[in-house]
């Protein structure tokens, strides 16, 4: 009988948190445990000076869980970033008088990851590909842009707000090798943001250019679907390097892309290629390929464009169980086919000299 998640608590319960004294799995260091058949993953955070500590943890727990029933795969990934005691004062404000676009200061390029509908894994693709970046040497930030609906802190597993020691600069957490900066980390998790226009893109704008980013080399910026004030406040203010499209295969999907790309061409973006996501389904009972989405329309819409096609990314129940509990994909599987997706893109975009 194989191994329960109860049974993984037990193992944990039993090793000594290094800075608490306690078990382990009381300390709050355990984060995104996910047990799957005989596959075992969860996230340590751990304070950066006690890395060494940890290490010994991490082995002890590995070998723990290893031996219990039915238990074949053990994925135990360390992590650290601290949580700063005072939050910034990002207040809505108007946007100032239009200036043309500018460069972030210390950032080589920054792509545009961009939809032209919601529910087609954009801010899924975003983080995975942010991470795979980081996997392959890259100095990597990830801007949240998508003020409405926030989500990458719960999925690249960062809580706590960021701090500003002057009250005008703020600094950006951190994690997995992705610097990271989003409205969500200054709300509550369920607390909507009621703004018009202007106060977003006043916000925008704080996040772009306020924000110690630090020296990176790409600066993935996820954007809301559509093709509104966001967008248009990005391009305008910033110099954006070029966009990436992600859309499902399905018609209606596809309807919305192609108004997404002309707004880039209108913007003078360019457009460095599309991303097929939920691009197929194989069932893990019977191993029968099945096209929920349809197949082929981006690859199609791509070839139209005269632009890459830089991924087919599968419907699969471990990257959507990745993404919700803070460990993308790339991160707590990366030898996967579904992670292998990503970090070819990665690599794509690196030998194209974009990222």
């Amino acid at each position: 009988m194989t191994a329960t998640r109860d049974d993984v608590q037990k193992v944990l319960a039993g090793i000594t948190d290094p800075v608490s004294g306690g078990p382990l799995n009381a300390s709050g260091a355990v984060k995104a445990l996910n047990v799957d058949g005989s596959t075992v993953r969860f996230v340590l955070e751990i304070p950066p000076s006690r890395a060494a500590d940890y290490e010994a943890v991490k082995t002890e727990a590995e070998a723990g869980i290893r031996a219990l029933d039915g238990i074949e795969t053990v994925s135990v990934v360390l992590t650290a970033h601290a949580t700063p005691a005072a939050p910034p004062d990002l207040k809505p404000q108007r946007a100032s008088q239009p200036q043309g676009p500018q460069k972030i200061p210390g950032v080589d390029r920054i792509i545009a990851i961009a939809s032209g509908k919601g529910g087609v894994g954009k801010s899924t693709v975003t983080a995975n590909l942010a991470c795979a970046l980081a996997a392959e040497g890259r100095r990597v930030g990830l801007l949240d842009a998508d003020v409405y609906g926030p989500s990458q802190p719960r999925m690249l597993g960062v809580s706590g707000r960021p701090a500003s020691p002057d009250g005008k600069t703020i600094l950006p957490l951190r994690n997995y090798g992705v610097t990271m900066m989003s409205i969500g980390l200054m709300t509550n998790e369920d607390q909507a943001v009621v703004w018009r226009g202007p106060m977003l893109m006043g916000a925008l704008q704080q996040m772009m250019t306020q924000v110690q980013w630090g020296a990176l080399d790409v600066l993935l910026v996820d954007l809301p679907p559509g093709t509104g004030d966001v967008q248009m406040t990005l391009a305008q203010k910033a110099q954006v390097d070029g966009a990436i499209i992600v859309s499902t295969p399905q018609d209606i999907a596809l309807l919305d892309a192609r108004k997404g790309i002309d707004m880039f061409n209108q913007l003078h973006v360019p457009i460095l290629g599309m991303i097929e996501n939920m691009s197929t389904h194989i069932c893990t009972n019977c191993g029968h390929e099945e096209h929920v989405f349809g197949h082929g329309g981006v690859a199609a819409e791509a070839a139209k464009l005269g632009v890459p096609l830089l991924a087919e990314v599968p419907l699969h129940l471990s990257i959507r169980k990745a993404a919700d509990s803070g460990a993308p994909i790339v991160v707590s599987d990366p030898d996967s086919a579904q992670a292998t997706a990503f970090r070819d893109v990665a690599r794509a975009l690196i030998a194209d000299g974009r990222a």
